[in-house]
């Protein structure tokens, strides 16, 4: 993939930038308000996690835990073994990955203080009801290994922002804008998940696919991701990693995640679908009111 990106003109990039010592003003100005992706390299400087999550810290804590991967079930302690022997010509199972909330709340602390990615963070906000976040994981850890990678180019769930740190080694990130979707033959049942194999494409299936232009920012251990929701991309691993994964709610994706969670209830609870819209409606004005009074 080549490194180079279309934007709208008027926020043309061409690569990633890489941050420190980065305000919160300036993020939001910088980055959050034009929808930008950044790397913050020092935001997990004080997170008690780095140095403390390493392969053999789960392998001998979390060994009970298992997860199914391609219709397969691994148990921790035998995945961290096949995630350190992984290659690109025998990776490791990929995405082996959990909810920390569930799974591992414990382990939470370790990841203070939190990235508040815009003027507050309405994922934690008292009044947003849980199931509106049905279908994502808040706080999500990922394992693999060297030749492992994302199994589909996509746009996350619900239109959330993402923040995705490096706990343990590398990961390689490739992010292609929002006015390239008219490239990614986006499915027709589920319109965030793109048809082509992003590291291996047809191009006679996928034509239009020559012209997406992607972004390639390799995030190392410590560092931090954030990008804006409709930012289609997809992740390769070169070394053992393990990562977490966190989503934004503000009010730049507000609209976009009320209007997925209505579309979604219409399907598998669809008396709950408009008096879900209506309180979504609802609170985001209210939340927007109190992010004025508190500015």
């Amino acid at each position: 993939m080549e490194a180079i990106q279309q934007l709208s003109p008027q926020n043309v990039i061409t690569k990633i930038d890489k941050r420190s010592n980065i305000t919160r003003r300036e993020l939001i100005k910088e980055y959050i308000e034009p929808a930008i992706p950044v790397v913050l390299t020092d935001a997990t400087k004080e997170w008690k996690a780095m140095g403390k999550f390493t392969p053999q810290f789960f392998k001998e804590n979390y060994k009970h835990l298992s997860k199914e991967v391609k219709g397969k079930t691994y148990a921790m302690s035998d995945y961290i073994d096949l995630m350190l022997a992984s290659t690109p010509e025998n990776p490791a199972p990929y995405p082996y990955n959990f909810n920390l909330e569930r799974f591992a709340p414990e382990l939470l602390d370790d990841m203070k203080p939190e990235i508040v990615y815009a003027k507050s963070d309405r994922v934690k906000h008292p009044l947003l009801p849980k199931f509106m976040l049905s279908g994502t994981e808040v706080y999500e850890l990922f394992l693999g290994g060297n030749g492992s990678a994302f199994p589909f180019l996509h746009v996350d769930a619900l239109f959330l922002h993402t923040q995705i740190t490096q706990l343990y080694g590398s990961k390689d990130f490739f992010f292609f804008s929002p006015d390239q979707t008219p490239f990614m033959y986006p499915k027709e049942d589920n319109p965030k998940i793109s048809q082509v194999n992003a590291f291996n494409p047809d191009y006679e299936k996928h034509p239009l696919f020559k012209k997406a232009k992607p972004i390639k920012v390799t995030v190392e251990e410590g560092e931090t991701v954030l990008f804006p929701t409709k930012w289609w991309h997809t992740t390769q691993i070169n070394e053992p990693c393990i990562s977490l994964g966190r989503v934004h709610l503000n009010a730049s994706n507000w609209d976009d995640f009320t209007t997925d969670n209505f579309l979604s209830l219409k399907k598998y609870n669809p008396k709950l679908a408009l008096p879900a819209l209506i309180y979504g409606k609802v609170l985001g004005q209210l939340i927007n009111l109190q992010e004025i009074i508190g500015s």
